[in-house]
């Protein structure tokens, strides 16, 4: 692979990458609370599971389960994951990387596509004080979002659209980011930071960084 540099824009995920991963013990009870929001007092735990990370299909499959509308369960486990994560911001718990210090001294445009909501992303720059991002787009709370998360590369193409780049870089700390941009026709740089220790990749990005500081010479 020919590696080309320097890159002039570079958007990153949120999530493990910009602000420390929202702990899954919050989710899961922000999972409950949505079936709870919607009647469900006891909803078994698979289903629990699935409405975690589902796909249309599965949303669909849970929902029939309990004879609920699946966009009305939706907007519950999305108005469920949007408030908890708004509790773990003000708490401090969900909160940014020192390295994220770096952002301000990049002197190119910069953006955040994420697969968390919009929402939260909104809320993540607002609470976390984050340098100035020229874009950013997180998940819409719908199931045309469920479909549009990376690696399908449709909220990274609407990036580019925006920042119109001709050498822009992403960077993430999973596969679907590295498929998302892979898709998308530009390079990866995939940040391995202390939960990604032992995660595999199945493809190679153009680079692998240990810190966001290293960014610096990339530019």
């Amino acid at each position: 692979m020919v590696l080309r540099t320097p890159y002039d824009a570079v958007i990153f995920d949120n999530d493990g990458v910009l602000t420390t991963p929202t702990e899954r013990s919050v989710l899961v009870d922000a999972m409950y609370d949505a079936f709870e929001a919607i009647g469900v007092a006891d909803p078994p735990a698979d289903h629990v599971e699935t409405l975690l990370g589902p796909t249309v299909d599965s949303l669909h499959r849970v929902a029939d389960g309990h004879d609920i509308d699946p966009d009305r369960l939706w907007q519950a486990r999305e108005t469920a994951a949007i408030e908890a994560q708004l509790a773990e911001l003000r708490a401090g718990r969900k909160a940014p990387y020192d390295d994220v210090a770096t952002l301000e001294s990049l002197s190119v445009p910069t953006g955040i596509v994420s697969n968390n909501q919009h929402e939260t992303i909104g809320n993540v720059i607002e609470h976390c004080e984050l340098a100035p991002f020229d874009v950013w787009y997180g998940r819409e709370p719908t199931l045309e979002g469920i479909e549009r998360k990376k690696p399908t590369p449709h909220y990274l193409e609407r990036a580019l659209a925006a920042l119109e780049p001709d050498n822009p870089l992403f960077v993430g700390d999973s596969r679907a980011d590295i498929g998302a941009a892979d898709a998308a026709g530009i390079d990866a740089a995939f940040l391995r930071r202390d939960h990604r220790t032992d995660y595999e990749l199945s493809t190679e990005p153009a680079h692998e960084l240990e810190s966001l500081a290293a960014l610096s010479d990339l530019i």
